[in-house]
C-alpha cells in the first residue's frame, strides 16, 4: 500500500462546495504543511465551488485565485481503488478530508469514499450525515439523556407559509439563536434579542440551508471543547475555553479579527474535567463517530453542562482548537495526523475482512 518511494500516499481532499469552502482551505493548508514528508507523499486535491476536482501542488494555489477554473483534470480512474495520477502510476493509499460543511463533511462525500474502499481519515457516513443535521444529531442525544438546550427546528417552506405562527408559539426566552441546520464554522448564525432580530436572522439562516434551528440560549456561559479522537475506543483530550472577541464565537471571532482567545487546559475542577470527557466521549460513541470529532459545550455558572454540538472534521488551521488540544495532551501535530492515518488504515482492514458475498442453497436467481 505504499508507492515507489516506499512513502504512504496520502491525498489532502480540500475546498468544495460550501460556505466553509475558505476555512477548509487554511485548514487543508496546515495538515499538508505538518504530514511528515518523510513518511508520506502528499497529494493535494482541491475541489472548486462549483464541485470541478483539481489535482496536484498547484491545486491550492488555483482555489485561492479569485478566477478558480472551471475545469478538472480527470482523476478518477476506471478502477475505483485507483485515483491516478495523469501523468504517474502513483496510487492514493488513504484519504485525507478537510472539507467543512455540507457535500464533504455531511456524509456525501464519505459515501463516495467508501465506495472506492479507499481508506479515508474521519468519521464514516452515518456519524459524518447525523451530527451534520443539528436537528437529527440533537435527537439522538436526547435518546442517551445527553443534556441539551431546548429547541424548534422548521423546513423554509413552513416559515413561508406561516412565520407569524411559529414566531408565536415560540416559548423561550431571549436571547434566542438562529443556526441553518446543516453548516459549521458559524456560518449563517445569529443571536438574536427580539422579533425583529429573529427574523432577519431566520432570512439569513435560509440563505445557507432549508432547514432551520432556533435555540435557546444560555446566560453567560463558558465555551468549553474537548477533542476526541479514536475509533471504537475513543480517548478525550484535556478541555479548553474559548472567550469570543466578540458576544458569542462567531465566523469573525473565530477566523477573522484573531482577538478571541483559547484557554488550554480550561480552568476547571478535576471533577467537572472528568464529567465533560466522558460526556464527550459517550455522545461521540452513541453518534458511531470513528476517526475524530471536536465536541463542544457551555457550561453556566452554575456549573450546568449543555451539549453544544460535534463537529466530525474539526478546524485545522494554525489557531483551530482540535489539535490544540491535543498538544496540550501530549500529542503533538505530526503525530495527531499519522494517528488519524493509522486509525483510517485500521478501520479499512476491519472492513476488508467483511463478507460481500452470500452462498444460497441453490442458485434461484440463475433460474
Amino acid at each position: 500500500m505504499t508507492n515507489n518511494n516506499n512513502k504512504i500516499c496520502v491525498a489532502v481532499l480540500f475546498g468544495g462546495r460550501s460556505g466553509e469552502h475558505e476555512v477548509s482551505l487554511v485548514s487543508a493548508s496546515s495538515v499538508i504543511e505538518h504530514l511528515d514528508k518523510e513518511k508520506y507523499e502528499v497529494i493535494p486535491i482541491g475541489i472548486t465551488k462549483q464541485g470541478k476536482w483539481i489535482k496536484g501542488h498547484d491545486s491550492m494555489k488555483c482555489l485561492k485565485s479569485p478566477h478558480a477554473p472551471d475545469k478538472s483534470n480527470a482523476i478518477i480512474a476506471p478502477e475505483p481503488r485507483e485515483l491516478l495520477s495523469s501523468n504517474s502510476e502513483e496510487k492514493i493509499d488513504v484519504i485525507f478530508p478537510v472539507l467543512h460543511g455540507p457535500y464533504g463533511e455531511d456524509g456525501t462525500m464519505q459515501g463516495f469514499l467508501e465506495l472506492t474502499g479507499l481508506p479515508y481519515v474521519g468519521c464514516g457516513v452515518l456519524a459524518s450525515s447525523v451530527c451534520m443535521d443539528k436537528v437529527m444529531q440533537k435527537k439522538v442525544l436526547e435518546s442517551e439523556d445527553i443534556k441539551q438546550t431546548q429547541y424548534i427546528w422548521f423546513w423554509a417552506k413552513d416559515w413561508h407559509a406561516r412565520k407569524d405562527i411559529i414566531i408565536n408559539e415560540l416559548a423561550f426566552a431571549y436571547p434566542l439563536f438562529v443556526k441553518p441546520a446543516n453548516l459549521g464554522s458559524s456560518v449563517g448564525i445569529s443571536k438574536t434579542h427580539d422579533k425583529e432580530e429573529l427574523v432577519k436572522a431566520v432570512e439569513e439562516a435560509l440563505q445557507y440551508d432549508r432547514k432551520v434551528i432556533i435555540e435557546q440560549g444560555v446566560p453567560n456561559p463558558r465555551e468549553i471543547e474537548v477533542a476526541v479522537l479514536g475509533n471504537q475506543e475513543p480517548k478525550a483530550s484535556v478541555p479548553g475555553e474559548i472567550i469570543p472577541s466578540n458576544e458569542f464565537y462567531d465566523y469573525d471571532a473565530k477566523y477573522v479579527d484573531g482577538k478571541s482567545q483559547a484557554k488550554i487546559p480550561a480552568d476547571l475542577a478535576d471533577d467537572q474535567i472528568k464529567h465533560i470527557q466522558e460526556t464527550a466521549i459517550k455522545a461521540y460513541k452513541a453518534l458511531n463517530c470513528e476517526g475524530m470529532a471536536r465536541v463542544d459545550f457551555l457550561l453556566t455558572k452554575d456549573n450546568e453542562l449543555y451539549l453544544n454540538e460535534l463537529n466530525t472534521i474539526p478546524g485545522f488551521t494554525s489557531i483551530s482548537m482540535y489539535p490544540k488540544l491535543w498538544e496540550a495532551s501530549g500529542l503533538s501535530y505530526k503525530d495527531l495526523l499519522d494517528q488519524l492515518i493509522t486509525l483510517a488504515l485500521a478501520r479499512s482492514k476491519e472492513k476488508q475482512d467483511i463478507k460481500i458475498t452470500y452462498q444460497p442453497k441453490n442458485d434461484w436467481y440463475n433460474k
